[in-house]
């Protein structure tokens, strides 16, 4: 394991090239090579740092509890060859590590990828994730303010009890969980997911799902998952996304608790719902419609097959 410090002559030129997205002028960097060598750097990290992976397998379950600030980060980042196999539980877990960004890295192997556990502006980005048990990404414990985009996630939920969803936002029944105003953007999610795309539970406000790509044929049919977007939280906006391939419906909104599931947003979707079999086929199935509960699906949204755009009146 080496330290260096990146003064601001160097630093510049690293911003020039891309390699570190998130040092700050005159912050140390942590190059790591073994799996021994990342647990090492994760616990004595410090705001600021920036941990590089070389590119190799890192096998192990991997954690970070210290918080950084939002003026300074902490940063780990590799490239898609630098990957971290787990053979069972998370294989990296950021638990009430706040403000770390975690870069261009794969995840794979274990129960679930990548979760954030009472971890608040956490930015996850142009990461890969595969081949689990269970979800990909998970923001949870009112872990709030975090961002996953420009990321790759498919084949997940291997045990087949259709809880494999690519993100994870908020926990079912708990409405202490505030994870609030996370950004989903950019992502290519499925194929392989054994769960919806997206999941977002009661309790959670204010997610944003913008500009991803869905692929459904993941989807298995257990805990109901017959859907892209499962919408249980308030305030959701779910715009300019493209989905194909879903067992039944492309989005759905729910109240699985009162008072929640309500004010989402469908705006500028694209969905094809070719080959789906199930009841409805729609692209907007909103389950909870009142004038308590409301949802707007605006008519910028689009679908291919099925059977029509919503079950609700459409805003121009």
């Amino acid at each position: 394991m080496r330290v260096r410090v990146l003064f601001p002559v160097l630093f510049a030129g690293a911003l020039t090239v891309g390699a570190l997205p998130s040092a700050a002028a005159g912050a140390a960097v942590v190059e790591v090579s073994t799996a021994a060598q990342f647990k090492a750097a994760l616990a004595a990290a410090v705001p600021g740092v920036t941990i590089r992976l070389a590119d190799g397998t890192y096998t192990g379950n991997f954690k970070a509890t210290v918080p950084a600030t939002a003026a300074a980060r902490i940063t780990v980042t590799g490239s898609e060859r630098a990957v971290l196999k787990a053979g069972g539980g998370y294989g990296l877990h950021l638990n009430g590590a706040s403000y770390w960004t975690v870069y261009g890295v794969t995840v794979t192997g274990g129960q679930k990828g990548i979760v954030t556990d009472a971890a608040a502006g956490v930015v996850i980005d142009s990461v890969t994730v595969h081949d689990l048990d269970m979800e990909g990404v998970h923001f949870r414990r009112s872990s709030r303010g975090g961002v996953l985009r420009d990321s790759r996630i498919h084949d997940t939920g291997h045990d087949g009890r259709g809880m494999g969803e690519g993100v994870y936002v908020g926990t079912a029944g708990d409405l202490t969980d505030r994870s609030d105003g996370v950004l989903i953007t950019g992502n290519v999610i499925g194929p392989g997911v054994g769960g919806e795309n997206i999941d977002i539970k009661e309790g959670t406000t204010g997610t944003h799902v913008i500009g991803n790509t869905f692929d459904g044929s993941g989807l298995t049919g257990a805990n109901y998952d017959d859907s892209w977007v499962d919408v249980k939280g308030n305030d959701v906006l779910v715009e300019n996304n493209r989905g194909v391939r879903t067992t039944n419906n492309g989005y759905e909104t729910h109240t699985q608790r009162a008072g929640w599931g309500c004010g989402t947003v469908f705006r500028g979707n694209v969905s094809d719902l070719t080959g789906a079999t199930g009841a409805l086929r729609l692209a907007v199935n909103v389950t909870n419609l009142s004038p308590a509960c409301p949802t707007t699906v605006y008519g910028s949204n689009t679908v291919t097959g099925g059977n029509g755009l919503t079950n609700i009146p459409v805003t121009p």
